[in-house]
């Protein structure tokens, strides 16, 4: 048994078989042992063959799995990657691409992007690399999300007071 994996893909209806397949590929080699690996893959129809899934969790099975992870894989959304960094999870974005039918456009590039230079998150920008990426991020350690939540509800009632 090694560290424990969560891949989500999130709810839009949209495919992301490309990082499915690579993680099954993974798991028949035994880079990754299949034990270790759960995916919620949301509207992708390729269907791991060699490790645990189910198209959508509920919010409570959704906390349970993500609670086992100690790696999440995600694609790069962002209420995706700042729900595992909260958490104190090791995260590996792969980016939906237009090209492949996944999105509509590549703004997930950017987004990914942005975290990795926060130093948040262990960005994969194919998903032919996972294995690299998860080698990676076992390895490495990333800075805390640091919510700034409070101080942008401190200035608006500041703002608030002052009219």
């Amino acid at each position: 048994m090694g560290k424990k994996i969560f891949i989500t893909l999130g709810s839009q209806k949209f495919q992301f078989n490309r990082l499915l397949k690579a993680v099954d590929e993974l798991c028949e080699k035994g880079t990754v042992d299949a034990e270790d690996v759960f995916a919620q893959i949301g509207y992708s129809d390729y269907l791991p063959k060699n490790f645990s899934y189910k198209k959508f969790l509920d919010r409570d099975e959704f906390s349970v799995e993500m609670s086992k992870a100690e790696i999440v894989i995600t694609h790069g959304g962002t209420g995706a990657i700042i729900g595992a960094v909260k958490k104190g999870k090791k995260v590996i974005a792969v980016p939906r691409r237009a090209k492949y039918g996944e999105h509509v456009d590549d703004h997930q590039l950017q987004l990914v992007g942005q975290f990795k230079e926060l130093d948040l998150i262990c960005e994969c920008d194919d998903a032919e690399k996972i294995g690299e990426a998860l080698e990676n991020v076992k390895n490495t350690t990333y800075k805390s999300y640091v919510s700034n939540t409070k101080t942008i509800v401190e200035s608006i009632e500041q703002y608030i007071k002052s009219l």
